[in-house]
């Protein structure tokens, strides 16, 4: 159940993605509008995005085996990684056309209804695909469709910007004295670069953080502390998490009454186990008990 509704979100986000890149390609090289194929570019790599998506949700639903004893999970946060790479190309072209055209080339920016239609098409789209993603992403933790929810939030934002750009263009044609106004496709463009970079941030931390086994914050005194109020628990330490993809997985080492049979003990490491798992729902525990 879980992989095939993590499947359908990523798969209905790579078929919105083939279905916008198109409409914006179009209508940017139609109009001349640097804002809609900058949206176009941005488009192009969610498909790009999306594609890596549905491909690394795929793998990391395969089972442990013997070359990958922790799962397949970490190809979401691999996956991730390669979007914040390819977010941080994007912006840079979009950011060296923006100059070009404010201060190097002068392109004229032909404003149709098409192009305020296909840039409200698209805050439609990304507004309904990013609340699917972000909801699958929420009930299974999976840092792969998250990172797409997030890409996607942000899509609506650089929309408006694009919409707001072309309007003042329109409005520049319309005003002779507010001409300066027919630059304001380009500075648009620069805003969604923006917009895109504050983006690439945030994937790319987390990411990193994932990717070198950076363990939750305050997860360790959250465990500590529920651990060491377990009766018969005489001391907890050595606690280690890491992520592979959705999944945390956590070793710790409690101190207990060496005069304790092996079914005590063993009761005691499920009692612990269920304990760190009200803490972190479905997390992958494994308690070593030592004699004191």
């Amino acid at each position: 159940m879980e992989d095939t509704e993590k499947r359908s979100a990523a798969l209905g986000s790579l078929l919105a993605a083939v279905g916008l890149t198109t409409m914006k390609i179009v209508v940017g090289l139609l109009t001349g509008s640097l804002g809609i194929l900058a949206e176009a570019a941005h488009s192009g790599l969610d498909l790009v995005a999306a594609a890596m998506t549905y491909i690394a949700v795929r793998i990391s639903g395969k089972p442990a085996d013997r070359t990958h004893l922790y799962g397949h999970g970490k190809v979401e946060n691999l996956s991730a990684l390669l979007e914040t790479l390819l977010l941080f190309v994007t912006c840079g072209w979009i950011v060296f056309e923006a100059t070009r055209r404010l201060f190097f080339h002068k392109v004229e920016v032909e404003v149709t209804v098409w192009s305020f239609a296909v840039m409200a098409t698209s805050i439609v789209i990304d507004v309904s695909r990013s609340r699917v993603l972000s909801r699958i992403a929420k009930k299974y933790n999976s840092q792969a469709l998250e990172a797409d929810a997030l890409h996607f939030e942000t899509d609506v934002w650089s929309s408006a910007v694009v919409i707001v750009g072309l309007a003042c263009v329109k409005l520049g044609e319309w005003a002779p004295p507010l001409g300066w106004l027919r630059h304001a496709d380009a500075v648009a463009a620069l805003g969604v670069s923006a917009l895109v970079i504050w983006v690439c941030w945030r994937l790319g931390t987390r990411t990193v953080d994932a990717l070198v086994d950076s363990a939750p914050a305050g997860l360790e005194e959250r465990i500590l502390a529920a651990v060491s109020a377990v009766p018969g628990v005489q001391d907890c330490h050595n606690i280690r998490a890491r992520y592979s993809g959705p999944r945390l997985f956590i070793d710790l080492h409690v101190l207990v009454d060496g005069r304790q049979t092996l079914f005590q003990a063993h009761a005691l490491t499920e009692t612990i186990e269920g304990v760190i798992q009200q803490i972190v729902p479905d997390a992958d525990v494994t308690v070593h008990p030592e004699p004191s």
